[in-house]
C-alpha cells in the first residue's frame, strides 16, 4: 500500500502545512520525473524487498538543516552552534556537497565564499526535494537502498523529531518512487538508564499510524520486516548512567515479539568481547536474539594492509561464528574519515586513496563470506565518510580546511558503491582492481 503522510491529530498547525507542502510537492515531482524515456527505463528495474541478502545498503542521515529552511533548528549538523552565522569558525563538516544539480530552491547561502568570490551554499534534508534528489542517484547508480539514521535521543524534542519524521516519511515515498529499499536504523547514542523504551515506543506509533511497514518499499528479511538498532555492547555506551545491556535484551525481545527482524549495530571486538565491546557474559546470549549482526567499523583500521588483516582475523570467523548460529553478518564498509573541523584533529585522518581505501574493503567483506554490505554512509559530510557528490572546489579563505574527492568526479563514489553489488551477487569476480568507470 502506499505511504500516507499522517499528521498526528496534536500537532502544531505549522506542522500540518509542513505535511501538506511535502504531499502537494512529491505529487508534482511524479509527473515531472519519471515522463522521460531514461526515467520510465530506469523505474522498471525495482529492487526486490524481500531479504537484505545481496543487497548494498547506505546509511541516509539526513540530519542537515539550515537557516531559513522551516525547521526552525538552525544550522544543524552544519556549524558547532547551530544558531549563529555559518562560516568560518563556525564548522563541523570536512566534505562540501557538489551543489551544482541542486535548483534555486534548495540552496541556502553560508557565510563562506567560494575561490571566485561568490557565495559558498548548501542544502537542507528538511527540503523533500532534496531528498527527492538523493534517491533519485540511488537509483541512477545502481545503490540498492537505505537504512534511514533515527537517532533516539531526539525524539523528545519536538521540532527534532518533527523534521526526523519529515524526512523518514520522505524517505519512504522517494524509495517507491526509485524502486530502492529502506528501512528505520535506530541510533541508541545518548540515551540513559531507563530511556530506552522510547526505541520500541516509537517504532509502535509510527507503525499504527503510518503502516509504515506496508510500504511496497519497506525492507524485509527472514519474512519479517527489518529494523535496525545501533550501539548494542559498545563499552563507550554502557556506561554509569546509560542504557544497560538487560535494557537492550528487553528491547529486542519487543521488536521481536512483534514480528520484526532485527539488525544489531555492534562493536568491532563483539565476538572476542575485546576492543571496542564490553566484558559481558551475556552479551553474546543477547546478540543471538537478532537476525543479523552489523560490526561497526570506521576508525578501526586506517591502510589496505590493516583491511586485509581485518578480513582474515575479524570478518572471516565473524561469519562464521553467524552461520554457526543461523545469524547473518552485514559487515559495514567506509569510503576514508575526517572530523577535523567537527573535532579539531588532523585533517583526512583516513585517507580515501582516490577509492581503493573503500573498494578494497568491499573485495575483502566478500571474500570473508558476506552477502550483504552496509556502506557508512551516503551523505555525512561531518565526519567524511559521505559517497554522494562532493566537490573539489570548496569553499577558501584563511583557516578555513575541507577535504575534495582528489580530483575524481563528484560521482565516483556513487559509481563505486553501485559497482559493488556486482561483487555481493556474483556477476562480477572480485578484484582489488578498482573497475573501470563510466
Amino acid at each position: 500500500m502506499s505511504v500516507r503522510f499522517t499528521v498526528p491529530v496534536d500537532a502544531p498547525l505549522c506542522s500540518f502545512f509542513f505535511f501538506a507542502f511535502a504531499i502537494v510537492f512529491v505529487g508534482q515531482l511524479d509527473g515531472q520525473e519519471l515522463s522521460t524515456p531514461e526515467r520510465a527505463a530506469k523505474a522498471s528495474s525495482i529492487v526486490d524487498t524481500s531479504t537484505l541478502s545481496g543487497k548494498v545498503m547506505v546509511g541516509y542521515q539526513g540530519w542537515f538543516n539550515a537557516d531559513g529552511d522551516g525547521s526552525n533548528l538552525g544550522w544543524t549538523h552544519w556549524a558547532q552552534n547551530r544558531n549563529k552565522p555559518f562560516g568560518p569558525g563556525n564548522v563541523t563538516v570536512d566534505l562540501w556537497p557538489d551543489m551544482t544539480e541542486y535548483d534555486q530552491d534548495e540552496r541556502y547561502p553560508t557565510e563562506f565564499q567560494l575561490a571566485d568570490g561568490s557565495v559558498a551554499e548548501v542544502f537542507s534534508s528538511a527540503n523533500p526535494k532534496t531528498i527527492h534528489r538523493h534517491f533519485r542517484w540511488m537509483q541512477e547508480y545502481d545503490i540498492d537502498g537505505a537504512f534511514v539514521q533515527r537517532f533516539a535521543s531526539g525524539l523528545s524534542s519536538q521540532h527534532a523529531r518533527e523534521h526526523k519524521n519529515a524526512v523518514l516519511q520522505h524517505a519512504i515515498h522517494e524509495s517507491k518512487r526509485y524502486g530502492r529499499v529502506c528501512a528505520v536504523m535506530y541510533d541508541l547514542s545518548g540515551l540513559k538508564e531507563g530511556q530506552l523504551v522510547r526505541v520500541y515506543q516509537d517504532w509502535s506509533t509510527l507503525q499504527s499510524q503510518w503502516k509504515l511497514t506496508d510500504a511496497s518499499s519497506y525492507l524485509y528479511h527472514n519474512d519479517k520486516p527489518l529494523v535496525a538498532i545501533w550501539g548494542v555492547g559498545f563499552t563507550d555506551r554502557h556506561v554509569p548512567g546509560a542504557y544497560t545491556l538487560a535494557e537492550c535484551r528487553d528491547m529486542i525481545e519487543s521488536f521481536k515479539s512483534a514480528g520484526c527482524s532485527v539488525i544489531l549495530g555492534v562493536p568491532t571486538g563483539w565476538r572476542e568481547q575485546n576492543r571496542d565491546a564490553v566484558t559481558d557474559t551475556d552479551l553474546h546470549e543477547i546478540l543471538k536474539l537478532a537476525d543479523v549482526i552489523s560490526p561497526w567499523t570506521p576508525g578501526r583500521y586506517r591502510t589496505l594492509e590493516q583491511v586485509a588483516k581485518h578480513e582474515r582475523e575479524t570478518w572471516t570467523p565473524d561469519v562464521k561464528w553467524c552461520e554457526e548460529q543461523h545469524l547473518d553478518l552485514l559487515p559495514v564498509v567506509f569510503p576514508g574519515f575526517s572530523w577535523h573541523n567537527l573535532k579539531g584533529e588532523p585533517l583526512d585522518a583516513i585517507p580515501r586513496l582516490k577509492g581503493q581505501f573503500l573498494w578494497s574493503q568491499i573485495v575483502a567483506a566478500k571474500q570473508a563470506g558476506a552477502d550483504m554490505i552496509y556502506v557508512a554512509m551516503f551523505d555525512e559530510v561531518d565526519e567524511g565518510t559521505a559517497i554522494f557528490k562532493c566537490t573539489n572546489e570548496p569553499p577558501v579563505g584563511e583557516g578555513v580546511r575541507f577535504l575534495t574527492y582528489e580530483g575524481l568526479p563528484s560521482d565516483h563514489y556513487l559509481k563505486l558503491v553501485g559497482k559493488a553489488g556486482l561483487i555481493l551477487r556474483n556477476e562480477v569476480p572480485a578484484s582489488n582492481e578498482i573497475p573501470a568507470m563510466r
